[in-house]
């Protein structure tokens, strides 16, 4: 009987290209936005916070499809951008609008920024378990609850009010406290969110969509406020839609 050679154990790779660290320098570059943004918000510069936490929402959505596409997936990665979504879109968008508006309201400010801070986390950590478990978007390309990205845009809208259609516009400070902890509920809640990542356009649409993606950059530029204040308004119509149509669907079943 003769003998069989050793198996070699595996490899532990000690190099990396610059293109397999992309993903996570994509993600580093959100959480330096993210924290950037509380820096400027503290100074009163508003304007450019909000830019620097679209910039990280911007980041997030490039860092998970760019390690998908380049094969350079981690769990050191993975474990890195669940950290950033929380710095990111749980704690530099209160901390923004409460420097923003709610130190004279500072107790009720405070702990309305509180609660929306531990509901985006216990999201993310929900979020964590069902991706080792199942995919997220088992149920007809729905995600539950609002993800974290979308509820940093809406939970800044009463900042986008007043400067999109002047200081008349701005919300009470007990009404933006509440509407804090009432987006911190809708990212924790089962309530079925639509999902980008399960749309598809036919080839004859793409056209459409990209002259339609250009008007809306175009429209970022241009009217930047009022355009933030579109985005929110027309992602709770699609959240609301998207609980219609599965309460259809149970009927009809």
């Amino acid at each position: 009987m003769t003998d069989m050679p050793p198996v070699a154990p595996d490899k532990v790779k000690t190099e990396f290209s610059l293109l397999q660290l992309l993903p996570n320098m994509l993600t580093i570059a959100a959480i330096c936005a993210g924290i950037s943004a509380i820096r400027f918000a503290a100074e009163g510069n508003f304007s450019l916070a909000v830019a620097l936490i679209t910039l990280a929402s911007i980041l997030d959505g490039m860092d998970g499809s760019t390690a998908r596409y380049l094969g350079s997936n981690s769990k050191i990665g993975a474990e890195l951008d669940s950290l950033a979504d929380f710095v990111n879109f749980g704690v530099a968008p209160p901390l923004v609008v409460y420097f923003w508006g709610l130190q004279d309201f500072y107790r009720a400010g405070w702990l309305s920024v509180l609660v929306f801070a531990i509901c985006c986390v216990m999201r993310l950590a929900r979020f964590n378990v069902d991706s080792r478990t199942k995919d997220p978007l088992d149920d007809g390309g729905y995600f539950t609850g609002v993800p974290s990205p979308a509820g940093a845009m809406l939970v800044m809208l009463p900042i986008y009010l007043p400067y999109a259609f002047g200081p008349g516009a701005a919300m009470p400070d007990a009404l933006t406290c509440l509407y804090i902890v009432l987006v911190g509920w809708v990212m924790v809640s089962r309530i079925p969110t639509w999902s980008l990542k399960s749309v598809s356009f036919s080839r004859t649409n793409v056209t459409y969509f990209l002259i339609f993606f250009t008007g809306f950059i175009a429209c970022l530029v241009s009217f930047p406020w009022a355009t933030l204040v579109i985005c929110c308004f027309a992602y709770a119509g699609s959240v609301l839609w998207a609980v219609i149509e599965l309460e259809l669907a149970k009927r009809r079943g």
